[in-house]
């Protein structure tokens, strides 16, 4: 196959053209951009040097076609033919193509295993769609007349095609027609039967291109040789798939500005539009749709009576404590009721609650006023109320979203020391709750029998009452804004988690718009479900590994159930979490056998100990950070702390020796980090005699990781993306503080493009790169991430199987199309809009 060079003053210019010429051409055209000058900002200009290196990676018996864009592009292109071995020269053909059509019309050609000379002649008629198109005097292009008749020997077939493309058929959709004639041993030939063009070498791009078919248009397709039937055949079945085009590209395009107005995003990332009456937008948070009547509800302050009086020092000190026992034992319920329903994953958030229990913050100040002669109700009121207030006024979004959850705990110690029950948000009848914002308890205490959906005016997509929400399958919107408070309670609302829209007082046809679009997701749901357990291949056959996050071991029946293919995250936090002591190398490796055995040979992917002084350990003290998120977590305390992490290692390996099982560092921010892991990990083996190493890789969870994966890719045997952290660390907003949720959207073009970055250093190093943060489970989003270059995703098991299918409805041509598409996008916003748009079930605009 030809191969084919880029040459460009801008290194950008080179690598979008060739981006481009792979996307029409396929993954396996040879294309090398070679753009810029060497240097820290790549300047503006061309290197001959950099073009020899270029036609060595494409270097092909066929021989290499170089284009150019202008001036000194063509003298180091010239110059770097004088480097190469003489016996390759002759093979090196310089072309005056247009640089961006040549290249495409060259890596379709190539594709076919046209001569080089073919490829030029492609190259340089690269202007003729572009010509036809705009009524200009066309170049002349190699089989685009009918000077040459096809051969008269073989059998003939034909058939005749309708175009039904509202973009007509354009680079893209010729491209495939041309890949597939070129399949087959046949002349094939395509005329405009409508416009009287024609007829021209289907194997061509430049002389299908010239004919400018639009929608509508009939295209008479002649073959004739030994395999015409088949490529007639083959012609038909991709005109009947409507060109294998997107979605989005088979909408009518709308002038800007006459959209629909019930489609205007308003108050997302700055860019107010008009809300048509009835329809209020926000961010969709989990998806699903929900009819009924909006229902409120507030969580009111328990009241501490004035002059409450102390019954004595010793009584109201045990009743503290008994208070802290009961809200322990409270919190506790909460969280395993949340993880029998939704996954441990999801439980954790309640552990930060049991946490300021123990607080000494809290504690001494309520003793003290005690010891003083206060009720112990009026002193603990006084310590929370200080606390919390003291917490909202500083820098650190981390700490100051900390204040709603202690006032949270707070009232369940209140309510036992005052005998009254503690305030809970409970629906009396059944319908869409309505709420300025939901702490984590009270969505955990919602029901979907009585809690149909929930729309909040505040917050973000990955904030945990969202996180919470998805897990127990209610459908949400958040981030709707003041608009949300003029609904009153009773109103009838209409809402769609997926889209995130609310609709107030749908009329007839929107609420059968919904319930349609609620029963089409039932049907996909219990399929997928049916399907869970069978291996997840892309339309074009390439195997996705759909694996589980887990956070014992005793998760492993519930996600192998569910149909993953291994596990993607084991959270390894439980072994060393409530306890006085360290959890010792045979305990360690006990946990992880159990966990490898559960899977019966799927893999095992263990993430040593993720915490820090954000996730505080008992028996590990830390001093107390500014901001505990930029801190010493993660790997850096296994680093600092290898009395810990050389233990779980060295069980890690013990349990590696037997199983499939792989170890992943979480936080890593520098090469310099992971050598030091490995260097761990390398005496860890050396101790227990194991050999080789399991595989290694780490989490991209810091932007320096993503920026830097071209040398960590060097040295890890893989990655796994944590959207979440990187997330919120990309767009320094906290996605558990309420005031900066709606930035906190992992979707953000910033986010999608540092995985870009790492998946195509993945990619350049033999290296495979998954997702194991949040949206993983979000199966609209699957077609983006593989697009980015995804293949590996690990979510809570209930996820899996919608995620499966997603993958199974993917084919990879078009996700890269979408991948590009939305880093180029401004907002998350847009993003979202465009995954929604590709499924989206069109409702009737709002009364």
């Amino acid at each position: 196959m030809v191969g084919i060079v880029l040459v460009s003053h801008s290194r950008s210019l080179a690598e979008g053209a060739a981006e481009l010429a792979r996307q029409m051409g396929g993954e396996d055209v040879h294309v090398a951009p070679a753009g810029g000058l060497d240097g820290p900002d790549d300047a503006i200009g061309t290197d001959a040097m950099r073009v020899l290196a270029a036609i060595e990676s494409v270097w092909s018996p066929d021989g290499v076609l170089v284009l150019m864009d202008l001036g000194s592009a063509v003298l180091s292109a010239e110059m770097a033919i004088e480097f190469l071995d003489e016996d390759r020269r002759p093979s090196v053909l310089l072309t005056d193509a247009p640089f961006v059509e040549g290249a495409v019309a060259a890596a379709v050609a190539a594709r076919l295993d046209r001569s080089l000379d073919e490829v030029a002649s492609e190259a340089r008629g690269g202007l003729a769609g572009k010509s036809a198109h705009l009524g200009e005097p066309a170049p002349p292009v190699a089989g685009a007349g009918t000077d040459e008749p096809p051969p008269t020997d073989g059998p003939e077939a034909r058939i005749t095609v309708v175009v039904d493309l509202p973009h007509g058929l354009h680079a893209r959709p010729a491209a495939r027609l041309v890949q597939t004639a070129g399949a087959f041993d046949a002349d094939v030939r395509v005329a405009d039967a409508t416009a009287g063009r024609g007829p021209v070498s289907a194997r061509s791009l430049n002389a299908v291109a010239t004919l400018g078919a639009t929608a509508g248009h009939a295209l008479e397709i002649v073959a004739r040789g030994p395999q015409a039937d088949a490529a007639v055949e083959a012609v038909r079945q991709l005109a009947e798939r409507r060109f294998d085009e997107a979605p989005e590209d088979l909408a009518p395009q709308t002038p800007r500005g006459a959209e629909r107005s019930a489609e205007a995003w308003s108050g997302r990332d700055g860019a107010e539009g008009p809300q048509p009456d009835g329809v209020l937008h926000g961010l969709p948070a989990s998806p699903g749709i929900a009819i009924g009547p909006a229902r409120r509800f507030s969580t009111p302050e328990i009241a501490v009576p004035d002059g409450l009086a102390s019954r004595g020092n010793d009584e109201e000190l045990a009743a503290l404590d008994e208070a802290l026992v009961g809200a322990r034992a409270e919190i506790a319920r909460q969280r395993d009721d949340v993880a029998a329903r939704a996954g441990r994953a999801r439980a954790a958030i309640f552990e930060a609650h049991l946490l300021f229990l123990d607080d000494d913050a809290l504690l001494e100040p309520t003793r003290r006023r005690i010891r003083e002669g206060a009720a112990a109700a009026a002193a603990w009121h006084e310590a929370v109320d200080a606390t919390a207030v003291g917490w909202t006024v500083l820098e650190d979004p981390y700490l100051r979203a900390r204040a709603a959850d202690l006032r949270s705990v707070g009232r369940e110690v209140l309510a036992r020391l005052l005998g009254v029950e503690a305030p809970r948000p409970r629906l009396r009848e059944a319908g869409i709750l309505v709420a300025d914002d939901l702490a984590p308890a009270d969505t955990a205490g919602l029901e979907p029998s009585t809690c149909l959906g929930v729309a909040t005016a505040s917050g973000g997509p990955t904030a945990h009452a969202a996180v919470l929400a998805r897990a127990l399958g209610i459908p949400a919107v958040v981030g709707l804004g003041g608009a949300l408070d003029v609904v009153a309670d009773g109103t009838a609302l209409g809402l769609d988690g997926g889209e995130g829209l609310v609709y107030l007082e749908p009329d007839a046809a929107v609420r059968e718009a919904l319930a349609q679009a609620q029963r089409a997701r039932d049907e996909r749901s219990a399929a997928a479900r049916t399907h869970a357990a069978e291996p997840a291949r892309t339309e074009d056959g390439e195997r996705i590994e759909v694996a589980a996050n887990i956070g014992r071991p005793q998760d492993v029946a519930a996600a192998v159930a569910a149909g993953c293919d291994g596990v993607g995250l084991f959270r390894t936090e439980f072994l060393f979490m409530d306890r006085d002591t360290m959890p010792d190398e045979r305990e360690q490796e006990a946990a992880y056998r159990a966990a490898a055995e559960a899977l019966g040979g799927r893999p095992l992917l263990v993430r040593t100990l993720d915490a820090g002084a954000d996730k505080p350990i008992p028996w590990l003290p830390q001093d107390p950070e500014p901001n505990p998120f930029l801190g010493v977590r993660g790997l850096r305390l296994g680093l600092a702390r290898p009395d810990v992490l050389d233990v779980q290692l060295r069980a890690l390996v013990r349990a590696a020796a037997d199983h499939p099982i792989r170890i992943m560092f979480p936080m890593v921010s520098t090469l310099g980090e992971l050598r030091a892991a490995r260097a761990a990990l390398d005496r860890a083996c050396e101790a227990t005699g194991v050999s080789p190493a399991p595989e290694v890789g780490i989490m991209i969870e810091v932007p320096a990781a993503a920026l830097a994966a071209g040398h960590l890719a060097r040295e890890a045997d893989f990655f796994s993306v944590g959207t979440n952290d990187l997330t919120q660390y990309t767009l320094a907003a906290d996605r558990g503080n309420a005031r900066v949720g709606e930035l906190a959207d992992p979707l953000h073009p910033a986010v999608l493009r540092l995985i870009a970055l790492a998946a195509e250093a993945a990619a350049a190093n033999g290296r495979w790169i998954g997702v194991c943060g949040e949206l993983a489970a979000d199966a609209d989003a699957t077609e983006l991430l593989l697009g980015l270059g995804v293949r590996e995703l690990s979510m809570s098991a209930p996820a899996i199987p919608a995620v499966k299918e997603a993958v199974r409805r993917t084919e990879l041509f078009a996700a890269r199309e979408l991948a590009l598409a939305a880093l180029e996008l401004p907002t998350a916003a847009d993003v979202r809009r465009m995954i929604r748009d590709r499924q989206r079930v069109p409702l009737p605009p709002a009364r």
